[in-house]
């Protein structure tokens, strides 16, 4: 299932910049295509692959397994719902809350086991889906608080994307990134356990600023600096080497990292009432989730593709996806930023990436099937 979230997630980034020159779509349209279709349903499916690591323990039930798959069919109900203006989207909301509930109670019952003292990250995880059920439920008060729609939208998108999106991926990022470089990072576990306070608090007051009181969306960034500093000082420490390579996927993750605090900043203009919501979302996209994606996806394919012993055949593949991953990373930062300050042509930057990319991801999964067949 993983890798068919991963290309669902790769078409839609797609897709969601391509429709809109073809077709006259509402911005909804093509930012949910690309959050709520690609990007929902690989959160949820990539978080099945870690929690199970991160607890020792064994693969998640059939139900809770399902869980992106109902991801996918909301994220698909609410891009054809703002597609064809049709107000079925409180439908897939519905849909989405029941299934982030299943899920947090699955890593909820994970956290408690005696057995095994819980990863940090995990408690990141939970905060991560609480503020997808927050942004939710927003979705629901739309129709019974009308006149506050317009704060609600804000709300709903900024618990949408520094919380969910935003906490899921820092917390993983401290996870992954010492994985690709194959050096273990002392201090994450402290980090990740000390600074989720400051991480959600910050997403609360930036998504609150954006709805209803501005001057606390400056303060939510400030509060949002400082795990990203701690990060930022903790991985040019150790893994400078790697993060300022052309190729590799060390150097798109930190480009992401990167991309998130752009995001985070003209995420706060927006919440002041000086940037439009359109535009910080495409640089959240951009900047943020794409050198993420394709980071991660470097490094992770081949062990979905291929569960078990490590071969040559693993790490071929990841030099294969990882080819460019710096100069990628690059791209994907400049055209979000760009893009977000009112500069069309950033996006012709992060699509050629993009394209690129696909071809890449492409040719690995024929690979993979490839070595299948044999």
């Amino acid at each position: 299932m993983l890798i068919a979230l991963v290309l669902t997630a790769l078409l839609s980034f797609a897709a969601a910049f391509v429709l809109p020159w073809v077709f006259p779509l509402l911005p909804a349209t093509h930012i949910h295509l690309a959050l709520a279709m690609g990007v929902m349903p690989l959160i949820f499916g990539a978080m099945m692959h870690f929690v199970p690591v991160l607890t020792r323990s064994k693969s998640p039930p059939a139900g809770v397994q399902l869980v992106p798959a109902f991801m996918l069919a909301s994220g698909t109900l609410a891009v054809y719902s703002f597609a064809t203006v049709n107000p079925i989207y409180y439908f897939a909301a519905f849909t989405a809350f029941a299934a982030a509930a299943v899920f947090s109670g699955w890593i909820m019952r994970r956290t408690s086991s005696p057995l095994n003292k819980p990863h940090p990250c995990l408690y990141w995880y939970l905060a991560a889906v609480a503020c997808l059920m927050l942004a939710l439920a927003a979705v629901a008060a739309m129709a019974l608080w009308p006149e506050q729609r317009q704060a609600l939208k804000n709300l709903h998108s900024h618990l949408n994307t520094l919380g969910f999106v935003g906490l899921t991926a820092i917390a993983t990022l401290q996870v992954l990134l010492p994985t690709v470089a194959g050096r273990f990072d002392p201090q994450a576990a402290t980090r990740l356990r000390h600074d989720l306070k400051w991480a959600l608090g910050g997403t609360l007051l930036v998504a609150l600023g954006a709805a209803w009181v501005k001057p606390l969306a400056w303060l939510g960034v400030l509060m949002w600096a400082v795990p990203l500093v701690r990060l930022g000082k903790a991985w040019l420490a150790l893994y400078a080497g790697e993060i300022l390579r052309f190729h590799g996927a060390a150097p798109s993750l930190a480009a992401a990292l990167t991309g998130f605090a752009a995001a985070l900043l003209l995420g706060a203009l927006h919440g002041g009432g000086v940037l439009g919501a359109t535009g910080t979302a495409h640089a959240f996209i951009l900047a943020f989730l794409f050198p993420l994606v394709t980071g991660a996806v470097s490094q992770l394919f081949p062990v979905w593709a291929r569960p078990g012993p490590q071969t040559a055949w693993h790490a071929q593949t990841r030099q294969q996806l990882g080819l460019g991953g710096g100069l990628r990373g690059a791209f994907f930062l400049a055209g979000g930023v760009l893009l977000g300050l009112g500069w069309r042509g950033g996006l012709l930057l992060a699509m050629a990436a993009l394209i690129v990319f696909l071809g890449q991801f492409a040719l690995a999964v024929r690979g993979a099937r490839v070595r299948a067949e044999r």
